[in-house]
């Protein structure tokens, strides 16, 4: 079930504090109008009532969709509560069938939500990234470019079209810029099989933290 609390929290501007809405749990079978303020981020965002100030809240937070049987925990200062944690992984594997993550921001946790609703495996996503991300940087990136390009984190953004015809976006930093870059179907199934030949790849038991920095530790 969702689990709706209040909590002051103090306004990055004037610095007074007002009581604000904090989502511990969101269960959108329940509550489905949450969805919508988690694809754009309003549900983390408050605004002061005496300046006007719009602020981000931080907190801990699980997401769940049991129609689609996934559970995604936000935990802002990437710390774990393990007997928690242990309890919920228990109780999923009792009901067979769960993808669970871990993500340490918002943005991630919209990512992922995402790529779920477009039916796409966020491991094979994360090797389209890489795959991307290496051959852009022999081809469309210069020297003075690099380090920048290297740092900047790829965000799923969209899945347009079907079949062989489908393209999905990749969305990135760069000089100071928000771009795109297209990659094919065929790109998602190449990847699909290398993971398929390389199964030493593979997420963790429990919530998995599946991102650039899992998946480049275990290619290089």
């Amino acid at each position: 079930m969702s689990i709706i609390n209040e909590a002051l929290a103090p306004c990055s501007r004037c610095g007074q504090q007002h009581k604000v809405t904090v989502y511990r749990s969101i269960n959108i079978s329940e509550n489905p109008e949450l969805k919508a303020k988690v694809h754009d981020g309003s549900l983390f965002l408050w605004e002061c009532p005496h300046c006007g100030q719009v602020n981000l809240a931080r907190y801990e937070t699980l997401y769940h969709d049991p129609e689609a049987r996934l559970m995604i925990w936000l935990i802002p200062e990437g710390e774990i509560s393990e007997t928690q944690m242990q309890a919920i992984t228990m109780h999923t594997k009792a009901m067979g069938g769960y993808t669970l993550r871990r993500v340490n921001d918002m943005g991630s946790l919209m990512e992922k939500v995402l790529i779920s609703e477009a039916g796409l495996d966020d491991v094979v996503l994360e090797m389209c990234k890489y795959v991307t991300r290496m051959e852009m940087l022999q081809k469309n990136v210069s020297a003075e470019q690099k380090e920048e390009f290297m740092a900047s984190v790829f965000h799923f953004y969209r899945s347009e079209g079907e079949g062989e015809e489908r393209i999905l976006t990749f969305m990135y930093a760069l000089d100071g810029q928000m771009l795109g870059v297209n990659v094919g179907w065929n790109v998602y199934q190449d990847c699909a099989g290398i993971l398929e030949r390389n199964p030493q790849i593979c997420p963790a038991e429990g919530f998995a933290r599946i991102d650039s920095d899992w998946l480049t530790s275990l290619v290089r």
